[in-house]
């Protein structure tokens, strides 16, 4: 176990992960991997795992602990879900799953502000 793993764990309590009933709604909706070459795909549950803590700890990629593959692999699939638009379709869907009301949705307005100014 890595020092920053033990350091991180030990502040917040716990691992962050998924549960089995939450994988159970959460896997489907994830593209199926092929491996490179020879290799065979790892598995998108310990990689969606990797996406959610950096997600909930603001680390950076290359200090996610070795649990959750190479920093470089998970990176990389979370760049493709990104482009083929895999985070959108399973916010749409679990949103139908607990029928969300989209007019109660809410926006930061420093970051409507901040990518407003970038664009101009």
């Amino acid at each position: 176990m890595s020092i920053q793993r033990s350091f991180l764990e030990d502040a917040l309590g716990e691992r962050i992960g998924l549960t089995d009933e939450e994988w159970a709604l959460i896997g489907p909706l994830l593209p199926d991997e092929r491996g490179r070459g020879c290799r065979p795909a790892q598995d998108n549950c310990r990689y969606f795992e990797g996406m959610m803590r950096l997600a909930c700890t603001g680390s950076q990629w290359r200090h996610l602990p070795d649990d959750y593959g190479k920093w470089n692999g998970v990176f990389r699939r979370y760049w493709r879900w990104l482009e083929v638009g895999v985070f959108d379709a399973m916010l749409e869907s679990l949103s139908e799953m607990v029928e969300r009301d989209p007019s109660a949705d809410m926006i930061d307005t420093i970051i409507v502000r901040r990518i407003t100014a970038q664009a101009a």
